[in-house]
């Protein structure tokens, strides 16, 4: 043990007799909540929804989900029972609350995280803002809604899930599973990790969903990348109403560090053929050589830029048929800078070289031939269209947004994973989050290595 534990003690034990209180806390209601019919604990439900309605702020409301968040629990945990037959133990309880603060709940594969993550799920749900819980694939998303969402049902809340192509389900006990659905499972879904290894798969209760009612559920399932690509078409419509998306309240996330570590620098790009610029090239190819340097244009060697003069400007403008190249359109404008810079600052040769139809670039400190790089900004399509090849599309990015940034939008962010401790320097500095370990329900056979 370090020096720093012995003399201000073990975070992670201090943690513990914190969680192992909210389990005394919570058990103590259990006797009490078996009592209660079906019709009571859903009516909880209601209460404590319109109670949190009528606060006016958020720190009130969250305030409010701190007072009941035992009594939240208690009534998750005999849902469970009834619906599942499945019972949290002290260690899904911890894990829960972990997740309810806003932490990192570590836990070994086979302790059950699907069933703690219905806890603070719930709970924050109660607030009306939308719970979303990052699952590592499409299966598991609709899994874990099949599953979970009979505890979810029989409190009252909505759940739904997200799926690929724009598709989404959401789950409804008079729906059956459609063919599609309950057939042909990969052999990756079929080996996923299951947590909750003891439920029955059936992917019945599952109905056809718009993307907008998945997320108007009280808890959303899905993937980060349907999350994430969700955000960004949002930000390009032209009307509130079109937007799926109600905000970015709480998230839990599954696998934990391979989302927000291994791949937290992923963009996620939403493009789109860029077809006018091709065309604008080949124009402008045609055109450009009519310019004269110093009169319609100046070089600036050391800079490596090239602009045009004002008679250069109005030359152009005469020869496009405009009156105000920039303001008319503005991609002109930029086109045509990259038009005269592929003709007066890249040299065939030098910068690079025409081989079988395309534009190969040059390193310029060893000389090779850069098969495959292209570049950027239109740049390359200006000098295909000066050498007469083919001008290839580009795509031309409309929206992007990394991983990393797209979780940190959310007021409060929780994960889960069975090996996180590793990375929590990491998950403290970039994000903030506090990693917990959580001990097993029974004493570890295994021994990691």
């Amino acid at each position: 043990m370090s020096i720093i534990k012995k003399i201000l003690g073990d975070p992670n034990e201090k943690a513990l007799q914190k969680l192992k209180n909210v389990a005394e806390k919570v058990n103590t209601l259990e006797p009490l909540y078996e009592k209660k019919s079906d019709r009571e604990l859903s009516a909880l439900t209601i209460q404590w929804k319109e109670e949190i309605a009528r606060l006016s702020s958020v720190e009130e409301k969250r305030a409010r989900i701190e007072e009941i968040y035992h009594e939240a629990f208690a009534a998750v945990r005999e849902a469970a029972k009834r619906t599942l037959g499945q019972r949290h133990y002290d260690v899904q309880l911890m894990g829960g609350y972990t997740l309810h603060e806003g932490n990192i709940a570590e836990m070994k594969t086979g302790e059950g995280k699907t069933l703690a993550a219905t806890l603070p799920a719930y709970l924050n749900a109660l607030m009306g803002r939308g719970v979303h819980i990052v699952t590592v694939n499409d299966y598991l998303a609709r899994r874990d809604t099949s599953w979970m969402g009979r505890i979810y049902q029989f409190l009252g809340l909505t759940v739904s899930c997200l799926q690929q192509q724009g598709k989404a389900l959401v789950y409804d006990s008079e729906a059956r599973a459609e063919d599609e659905r309950e057939s042909e499972k990969s052999a990756e879904e079929l080996v996923a990790e299951s947590d909750a290894h003891a439920f029955k798969v059936d992917m019945d209760f599952l109905r056809q969903s718009s993307r907008k009612e998945a997320y108007l559920a009280d808890i959303t399932y899905g993937i980060n990348s349907e999350f994430g690509f969700d955000y960004l078409r949002d930000n390009m419509v032209y009307a509130n109403s079109e937007k799926v998306q109600r905000g970015h309240c709480y998230a839990i996330i599954d696998e934990v560090d391979s989302i927000l570590i291994d791949e937290a620098r992923t963009p996620l790009i939403i493009s789109a053929p860029d077809r006018k610029s091709a065309d604008l090239y080949k124009k402008f190819a045609l055109l450009v050589p009519m310019l004269r340097q110093s009169e319609d244009f100046s070089v600036d060697e050391e800079r490596h830029a090239v602009s045009l003069t004002d008679p250069g400007i109005a030359k152009m403008e005469r020869l496009l048929g405009v009156s105000n190249i920039y303001t008319e359109d503005v991609t002109l404008a930029f086109h045509l800078d990259q038009a005269l810079k592929a003709a007066v600052l890249y040299r065939n040769d030098k910068d690079y070289v025409v081989k079988d139809g395309q534009v190969i670039i040059v390193d310029q400190f060893t000389g090779r031939l850069m098969h495959g790089r292209r570049y950027s900004q239109g740049l390359h399509q200006a000098i295909e269209a000066k050498e007469g090849v083919v001008v290839k599309e580009e795509s031309h990015t409309l929206a992007t947004i990394t991983i990393q940034n797209y979780f940190r939008m959310y007021e409060k962010l929780a994960g889960m994973t069975g090996t996180a401790a590793t990375e929590a320097e990491e998950f403290h500095k970039i994000y903030n989050l506090d990693v917990t370990q959580i001990p097993t329900h029974r004493a570890m056979i295994r021994l990691d290595k």
